[in-house]
C-alpha cells in the first residue's frame, strides 16, 4: 500500500499530566497530515480554499493501540481508502519510530471528508476536483 507520510517530533504541550499523548493530538495529526499532503501534491486545492471550496471533514476516528511520550517520534501514514462523488475517505496509521530502526504501530484512524463550495450563506456538495483526485490515487 502506498501512503503520504509525515513525521513528528512530539513535545511536552502534547502530553498530559500522567506524561503520555493526550488523545485528542491523534486527531491534530491528522489534520496536519492531510493539509501538508494538499500543500505538497495538489498545491491548487489550497487557493480554491480561498476561493469558497471547503474540505468539511464529516467524520473521524482513532483506535488507540500503545502510548506515546514527549520526544517519540512518530510518522503518521496517510493513505486513500476509497472516494465516492463528493467524499473521501481516508486511513491513518501512526507508527514509533524507534531508535534501533524498528517502527511500532500505536493507533489508527479514519477520516471522511465532503467536498463543498460556499454559496452565499450555503456550502453546496461539489465533486472531488479532479487535480485532488489524481493527487489521491498515488496513495490508494
Amino acid at each position: 500500500m502506498k501512503y503520504f507520510a509525515w513525521k513528528h517530533l512530539i513535545g511536552f504541550q502534547e502530553t498530559n499530566l500522567v506524561g503520555n499523548v493526550y488523545f485528542v493530538n491523534h486527531l491534530s495529526w491528522q489534520g496536519r497530515c492531510r493539509e501538508l499532503f494538499l500543500k505538497q501534491n495538489a498545491p491548487e486545492i489550497l487557493s480554491r480554499l480561498q476561493q469558497g471550496f471547503a474540505l468539511v471533514t464529516v467524520r473521524c476516528s482513532c483506535d488507540y493501540l500503545a502510548e506515546l511520550l514527549a520526544f517519540d517520534e512518530i510518522e503518521v501514514r496517510m493513505s486513500l481508502k476509497q472516494t465516492s462523488r463528493n467524499q473521501i475517505t481516508m486511513d491513518f496509521d501512526y507508527w514509533r519510530l524507534e531508535k534501533d530502526g524498528a517502527e511500532t504501530l500505536t493507533a489508527c484512524g479514519q477520516q471522511q471528508v465532503a467536498c463543498m463550495e460556499r454559496r452565499g450563506e450555503e456550502m453546496v456538495a461539489v465533486p472531488i476536483p479532479e487535480e485532488l483526485r489524481q493527487a489521491l490515487t498515488a496513495y490508494q
